[in-house]
């Protein structure tokens, strides 16, 4: 039986569930980053009470503390962090991209120095799968390579096919029969490299189908514009997964196109940063403007952070820093985020999703100006 359900289209816009091991996940969706097994500055049974089903761990980290070796002897990634949902976990080929500097890739796999005290380490299709396994993960994704922007199309070919070949080689060694297999297409900004990964991608046929290679450092309107190549061309009966995106436009306009889940640090970040995303836009609270304002962050949200406290005083904390601060924005984006995922489904359900996308749309570029 498939994992997942294609339920509702309203427009390109989709309304499904996708049936994890540790439950049901209405889609779209979108996870909060867990990188190191947590939640930054949530706790679990925070996570639960805003309303999410799956987060996201990240391989690099875990792997290189605690280790894969520990979480297992502890019963798993969930029991270790005490969350009884869904669990991604990225493959590390992110981080590695990320560390290009300090790394040597070859058609093995990639070694590379822990960027903790230097230590050599190594990554591969294989040992990615096995760390995944290990932990326990919900949702295994392919290890591949990132291609950095700019690229040229030579180079973003010789990418795309290194990728395809350790998809291909990701897929053989993932045998956790408890665990979903997501493949990741990459390609760069070309539109055919892209296709060709679709295609190949095809014929492993994964459980789900994810596009990496985005929000790398391109204009935002570029990304916009492939994810609205790339997506007619995934498998319509299996979930569309795009990573690590992104603003609330960029979650609508994504879901617009035909996506289903995503993940991003920006609201955890954002929120750290003392940046607030409210109804009429963003409120930087540590702008003294808000010294003595006695209003909540969005009086259109229904969180307990804008039933309780005040933007003074949650400048009050900023301004001080006070950790209490951090844990109160964070709520509050994560809410925001939900919410609006929720509001997104329900009008892909009542079939009313143009009709939310342009207002939508109309109120980003007004609180824009």
């Amino acid at each position: 039986m498939s994992s997942f359900e294609l339920i509702k289209k309203s427009q390109s816009a989709r309304y499904g569930k996708l049936t994890t091991a540790h439950g049901v996940v209405e889609t779209p969706v979108f996870m909060p980053v867990g990188t190191k097994a947590t939640v930054k500055a949530m706790t679990v049974e925070e996570l639960e009470e805003i309303g999410f089903k799956i987060i996201l761990g990240n391989t690099y980290h875990l792997h290189l503390r605690p280790g894969e070796e520990v979480v297992k002897k502890l019963g798993g990634l969930h029991k270790f962090m005490n969350w009884p949902k869904g669990i991604l976990t990225d493959s590390g080929g992110y981080q590695v991209f990320s560390l290009s500097k300090i790394r040597k890739l070859t058609e093995e796999g990639v070694e590379f120095q822990s960027h903790y005290d230097g230590s050599k380490c190594f990554l591969s299709p294989e040992t990615s799968m096995q760390i995944q396994m290990d932990l326990g993960s919900d949702i295994i994704m392919a290890f591949d390579e990132c291609t950095p922007y700019p690229a040229s199309f030579d180079e973003a070919l010789k990418s795309m096919e290194l990728s395809m070949r350790w998809a291909k080689r990701s897929k053989l060694a993932m045998i956790r029969k408890e665990s979903l297999f997501f493949g990741i297409v990459q390609g760069g900004m070309f539109e055919d490299l892209r296709l060709k990964s679709i295609n190949e991608l095809k014929e492993i046929n994964p459980d789900g189908f994810a596009i990496g290679g985005l929000s790398v450092g391109e204009p935002i309107e570029l990304m916009h514009e492939m994810v609205n190549k790339i997506t007619p061309h995934l498998p319509e009966d299996k979930p569309h997964y795009l990573m690590g995106v992104g603003t609330p436009l960029d979650i609508v306009v994504a879901i617009n196109a035909g996506i289903d889940m995503f993940d991003c640090v920006i609201p955890t970040r954002n929120a750290r940063n003392g940046n607030a995303f409210t109804s009429t836009g963003i409120v930087s609270i540590k702008q003294a403007q808000y010294t003595q304002d006695s209003s909540p962050l969005d009086p259109n949200c229904g969180c307990k952070v804008c039933k309780g406290y005040s933007r003074a005083y949650l400048r009050h904390l900023y301004i001080n820093n006070e950790i209490l601060s951090s844990r109160l924005m964070t709520y509050h984006n994560l809410y925001f985020y939900n919410n609006l995922i929720e509001k997104c489904r329900q009008a892909i359900k009542a079939d009313q999703w143009t009709e939310f996308f342009n207002k939508f749309c109309a109120a980003s570029n007004q609180s824009k100006s």
